[in-house]
């Protein structure tokens, strides 16, 4: 029996993916479904690009590759592939901007350095910048400043993720023996 013959049966639009030819998109999609957000980049090659919404920590996998790169930021709207709804697609694009860890060989600011010493070791500490981003403050024990540098710019996801989330471009890591800076900027 043809889905013509079916009645009350959803007949599926014909629509195009890049790179991808015919793709049947259900019009049945509801609002529900998308997701709009910031996301990051965590993964891509030629076909495929895997999303992490930087608010919800949510992962999206998209069945293709709209023309974003592993790092970058992407302010936009996914929405799921009919019909199983495991894999989706970026449907708009608002903004894309790549970002960036730099282990900088500066010292912390002088005000940085004076948070620091008046904070507990462990503790962190957030300031706005003056303009755009933030920056966070870390107090380490002195033998292990070189330590916690290496874990801030390690974990790419989570630094990134956040950059993201403050709309930056670049995340610079400054250090001074008991200090870490970690400078949020455009």
């Amino acid at each position: 029996m043809s889905e013509a013959s079916v009645p009350n049966a959803i007949t599926p639009r014909m629509g195009t993916k890049p790179g991808k030819g015919l793709v049947a998109y259900s019009s049945a999609m509801t609002e529900d479904e998308r997701v709009e957000g910031t996301f990051l980049v965590t993964a891509a090659d030629e076909d495929s690009a895997v999303l992490k919404n930087v608010e919800s920590g949510q992962v999206h996998t998209l069945s293709s590759n709209p023309g974003v790169e592993r790092h970058d930021a992407v302010e936009g709207v996914v929405a799921p592939d009919p019909p199983m709804n495991v894999t989706y697609q970026l449907i708009e694009v608002e903004s894309k901007w790549g970002l960036s860890i730099e282990v900088s060989e500066e010292s912390p600011t002088a005000d940085s350095r004076d948070i620091a010493a008046d904070q507990p070791v462990g503790d962190l500490t957030r300031k706005e910048r003056a303009g755009i981003g933030e920056i966070h403050v870390i107090t380490v024990p002195e033998g292990e400043t070189e330590q916690a540098v290496s874990d801030v710019a390690e974990d790419e996801e989570n630094t990134l993720s956040r950059a993201a989330r403050l709309g930056v471009n670049r995340v610079e890591i400054r250090s001074d023996s008991g200090v870490v800076a970690v400078r949020y900027m455009p």
